[in-house]
This record gives structure tokens, C-alpha cells and sequence, in this order.
């Protein structure tokens, strides 16, 4: 709808229209949202800082379940951080999750292993603390031993660390402790007095090391034989220092010995001073009678002799008579043993002449003397001393017929007439 307001050329039209926005609804105005944009950006917000922590966590691997082990070092190193890498064989078998700084100075590094590679890691595995480079960042190296055992690495295992890589500033604290002891006029003087050895002394220095050179190479051949004689003086030296204890004990029993020797020096003068005069003594007495010993000893020759070759008898005997000398008497009264027997061959001539043609050693040890068994019978043994008493005769009862014919008839001259005696002398 169009209005005119007034005549004239300067006029102004109005036009309306009851047309209903596009989008809109009736009572309420596009675009006004209330507080539901502040919500959304707010959870936008929240969402982001979830990926984000999430991420953080993953890559940490907070969400990993892990065993915690303890290693003891004598120290962790400079660049031992939370979160080193836990190596065996260049596979990360977990990491580092913390380090605690122990009393006595050593460190205790509590480690995080994955438990899926525990299986695999012996329960006496070795570990050093090493670093790829000087100035590089430490890590737990796990190394296999010789022998491993058959128990595997578990949960709370204590473990000591076998070597810890030395570090740059270990060695600017040695060489800084020797430095310190060195002092710097000594060390000026030492520097100039080599210098002052060295100077003019190059030609002479230059043909050292060259014969040193020739020497070497000299000896070079001869390598192979040293090298074989240090590996076998090895177990001689090891035998040495196994008997070490024992040569010290001789050399301070020596040394002992030596001391005594030293505080009786005059009565060991006097001893032999002594025996200075023994000696000559004994020069004197020997020298004198040198002829009659001779003759003595000469004489003693069939007696020892005899002695050595009876010596086991004379054993046997000694020996049978030390259990009487030591038991207790047995016998309180004397025993007689006495019968009457019927006669034997009187005595013949010359048969029964006593000599002395018996042969042959003691029996001491094939009798098993000088001890014998209860009722033990020794074997008769006939030797050639004089009669036979086994020999063949009249044995028994006799009857001296010549001793009736003298009761008979008186006496009669003559020898006996029994027929075994016809000829020989009555």
C-alpha cells in the first residue's frame, strides 16, 4: 500500500507489507540462540583437551600394565632420567620409572618392564648402565649370561648392576684429584730438567729408537714361545700363590731362627769351642786304638753275623714274652705233668753222636709266631743235631737179656751177645 502525505513536488511514500520472514516463527527473532553457544564451545574445549591428554597418556603408556624391578648401581650417572629405555639385545623391554638416591650413594633405579617380555629374561640377568655416547642420555642394558638360569625375571626382583659407563666429568674429577696433589714448581722444574735431558740428545734419542725397533723385531719370532710360556708359568705361579702363606710362615720362622741364632751367639761360640775339644778327644782316643777296634769289630763279624741272621727268632721270642710281661698272672701254683713210659732203643754208637748239621732259617713266619691260635699243634721238624727220634727200632718194652744171663750164670767176659750190638763196644 502506497500513501501520498502532501502536494508538491517534495513528497515521501511509505510502503509496508504483512510478509512473514523466511525462517522465523511467530513470537520469536532469528539468531538469538540463548546459552547454547557458550555449552558448545565449552565441550569443544573439553573434547580437544581429552584428545590431547589421551594422546599424552598413549604415548606414555599410562594405560600399559607394567612390573616393577629394582636395580642397585653404584651410581646412576648424569644423564639417568625417568623414562630411559630398558634394552636386552636392542629390543625396549620397558623403561625407567623412577631413581632413588640410597644412604650410602648408591642409587636404587626402579624400572617398569612389560610383562609380556618378562618370559624371555632370566632371573640372573646382568645389567649395565651404558650410553651410546660420552655425553649421551644413559639407558639399562640387560645382558644374558653364560648360563642362564631357569627361573625368570618376576615382579619385585632386586638386581645389581654389574658396570656403570664412565663418564666425561668422572674423568675431569680424576684428573682434577691429580692435579690438585701436583704442585707447579715441582712440576716446572721436572718439565725443565726433561727438556734440558732432551736437548741436543735428538740423534742419540733417534738411534735408541731404532735399535729399540731392530730389538723388536728381533724378538718378534720368538713371540709365539714367550706367549706359551706366560700361559703355562700361570699355573705355576697359582701353585705359588696357594703355597704363599706357608713360605711366609717359613721366612718368618727363618727370620726367627736367625734372631736366636744372633741373641746366643756366645754360648753358641762356647758349643763349639766344646766341640772342638770333643773332637779332638775323640781324634785321640779312636787314633790310639784304631788296631784294637779293628780287631773288635773283626771278631764281632760271626756273632752279628749270626744276630742278623736269626734276628727274627730272637723277634719271635721277644714278642711271645711281652703278653706275659704285661697280663695278669693266671697261674698260682706250679703244675707237674709226670707218667711212666715204656723204654726206647737205648744209645748207639755212632749213630747216636751228637753234632751240629742242621740247615735252614727261623720258621717264625711260616709258624705265625710269635702269636698262635688257641690249640694250635707246630709241626714236627727233624733236622740233622745227632738221633733220629723217629727212626726205625724197638720201641716199647725191652727186654736186657744179657742182664738175665748175668743174674743167671754170673758175669761173662766179653761184650753184650744181643744180636743189634754183635761188634760194637759195650
Amino acid at each position: 500500500m502506497t500513501q501520498n502525505l502532501g502536494p508538491g513536488p517534495s513528497h515521501r511514500s511509505e510502503t509496508t507489507s504483512s510478509a512473514t520472514p523466511v525462517g522465523g516463527s511467530p513470537g520469536r527473532h532469528f539468531g538469538a540462540s540463548g546459552a547454547v553457544r557458550p555449552l558448545a564451545g565449552l565441550a569443544t574445549v573439553v573434547a580437544i583437551a581429552a584428545i590431547f591428554a589421551l594422546a599424552v597418556a598413549l604415548f606414555r603408556a599410562s594405560f600399559t600394565p607394567t612390573t616393577s624391578v629394582t636395580v642397585i648401581s653404584d651410581r646412576a650417572g648424569l644423564v639417568m632420567n625417568p623414562d630411559a629405555k630398558v634394552k636386552m639385545r636392542g629390543v625396549e623391554v620397558g623403561k625407567v620409572s623412577s631413581i632413588e638416591a640410597r644412604p650410602d650413594g648408591t642409587a636404587a633405579i626402579h624400572l617398569a618392564m612389560d610383562p609380556n617380555q618378562l618370559h624371555l629374561i632370566p632371573s640372573n640377568v646382568a645389567v649395565d648402565i651404558a650410553s651410546s655416547t660420552v655425553f649421551g642420555a644413559k639407558a639399562v642394558q640387560l645382558e644374558a649370561p653364560p648360563d642362564p638360569s631357569p627361573q625368570r625375571l618376576h615382579e619385585g626382583q632386586v638386581i645389581q648392576s654389574q658396570h656403570v659407563v664412565v663418564e666425561i666429568n668422572t674423568v675431569f674429577q680424576q684428573l682434577t684429584q691429580v692435579l690438585d696433589k701436583i704442585d707447579p714448581v715441582k712440576l716446572n722444574q721436572t718439565l725443565g730438567a726433561i727438556s734440558k735431558a732432551f736437548n741436543g740428545r735428538g740423534e742419540k734419542l733417534g738411534k735408541t729408537i731404532t735399535d729399540f725397533n731392530a730389538f723388536l723385531a728381533k724378538i718378534e719370532p720368538s713371540l709365539p714361545a714367550l706367549s706359551h710360556d706366560i700361559e703355562t708359568a700361570v699355573p705355576v705361579f697359582t701353585a705359588y700363590a696357594d703355597a704363599a702363606p706357608d713360605l711366609i710362615t717359613t721366612v718368618e720362622s727363618s727370620t726367627t731362627i736367625s734372631r736366636s741364632i744372633v741373641d746366643e751367639q756366645q754360648n753358641l761360640d762356647a758349643f763349639l769351642v766344646s766341640s772342638i775339644g770333643l773332637a779332638d778327644i775323640g781324634n785321640d782316643v779312636i787314633g790310639g786304638n784304631r788296631q784294637a777296634l779293628s780287631d773288635t769289630l773283626h771278631l764281632a763279624v760271626p756273632t752279628t753275623d749270626l744276630l742278623s741272621r736269626y734276628h727274627e727268632a730272637l723277634g719271635c721270642g721277644l714278642g711271645g714274652l711281652v703278653p706275659f710281661a704285661k697280663s695278669v698272672p693266671q697261674f698260682s701254683s706250679v703244675l707237674v705233668s709226670a707218667a711212666i713210659t715204656l723204654g726206647v732203643e737205648r744209645y748207639r754208637y755212632p749213630q747216636d753222636l751228637p753234632k751240629v748239621a742242621a740247615k735252614g732259617g727261623p720258621y717264625c713266619k711260616e709258624l705265625g709266631l710269635p702269636e698262635l691260635p688257641p690249640e694250635f699243634r707246630p709241626p714236627l721238624l727233624i733236622t740233622d743235631s745227632g738221633t733220629n727220634p723217629v727212626k726205625y727200632g724197638n720201641q716199647g718194652l725191652l727186654l736186657n737179656s744179657d742182664a738175665l744171663k748175668q743174674w743167671l750164670f754170673g758175669p761173662i767176659d766179653g761184650p753184650p751177645r744181643n744180636t743189634g750190638q754183635i761188634g760194637q763196644p759195650g
